[in-house]
């Protein structure tokens, strides 16, 4: 199996081009965003959002960062206080399993969002997101397909989601033992859909996903 290393050195590294596009047009708070977990069996799904400073330039940990799928676990921890110390503002908004099997997962992943721009110390002037479009946020945007690989802000996001996902589930994991959420991080290993069907969903299970809405006793709605 390639290593993250490996993975990463097969794609160009992101870049400041539409950040840099933005600041000449006038805007100085653009936030990126993206999510994390939005496909998992178990606990909420997460999304970052990332303001760089304006003007700022390909060097220190904004050349460094990458989508967090072609980053170690060790490698996205090391960088979450870089982009912390260096960001002109930072959040994460969670929605969770049961906002989820509410709403739907496209709904789910919109309110994470949402709720990761109103963490902002600053609300921002432009948005730029992977994938996702936010038609309820009140703020200019654009939505690019797979903007983690090429946008420097969503990126970022990326990172800071996918870390402070993962610690989450390492949590659950201490409140629901036996189903290896600290591993798998609640996606569908083979070990995990063992563990559903040894022990049943816990409460941090998404009732609505398959194989769980499927099974015998354990049907949403």
């Amino acid at each position: 199996m390639a290593s993250s290393r490996t993975k990463s050195a097969r794609f160009p590294p992101p870049d400041l081009d539409q950040e840099t596009r933005l600041w000449l047009a006038g805007y100085g708070a653009i936030a990126g965003l993206d999510e994390a977990g939005r496909g998992a069996l178990a606990g909420p799904v997460v999304a970052g959002a990332v303001v760089l400073p304006k003007g700022a330039e390909l060097t220190a940990i904004w050349a460094d960062v990458r989508d967090s799928k072609l980053l170690s676990p060790a490698r996205r921890e090391e960088m979450v206080d870089a982009i912390h110390q260096s960001a002109a503002g930072w959040a994460v908004g969670e929605a969770s399993a049961q906002e989820i099997d509410a709403m739907g997962i496209a709904p789910a992943t919109r309110l994470a969002m949402q709720r990761a721009i109103e963490g902002l110390a600053a609300r921002p002037d432009y948005l730029l997101l992977d994938w996702v479009q936010l038609a309820r946020v009140n703020l200019p945007q654009e939505s690019f397909t797979k903007g983690d690989r090429r946008i420097v802000s969503i990126a970022a996001a990326s990172i800071l989601a996918k870390v402070h996902r993962d610690r989450l589930l390492v949590e659950l994991e201490r409140s629901y033992p036996g189903y290896g959420f600290a591993s798998h991080k609640g996606y569908g290993a083979a070990s995990h859909l063992a563990a559903i069907a040894a022990h049943g969903p816990c409460p941090e299970h998404r009732r609505s996903f398959s194989p769980l809405r499927q099974q015998n006793g354990f049907a949403f709605g």
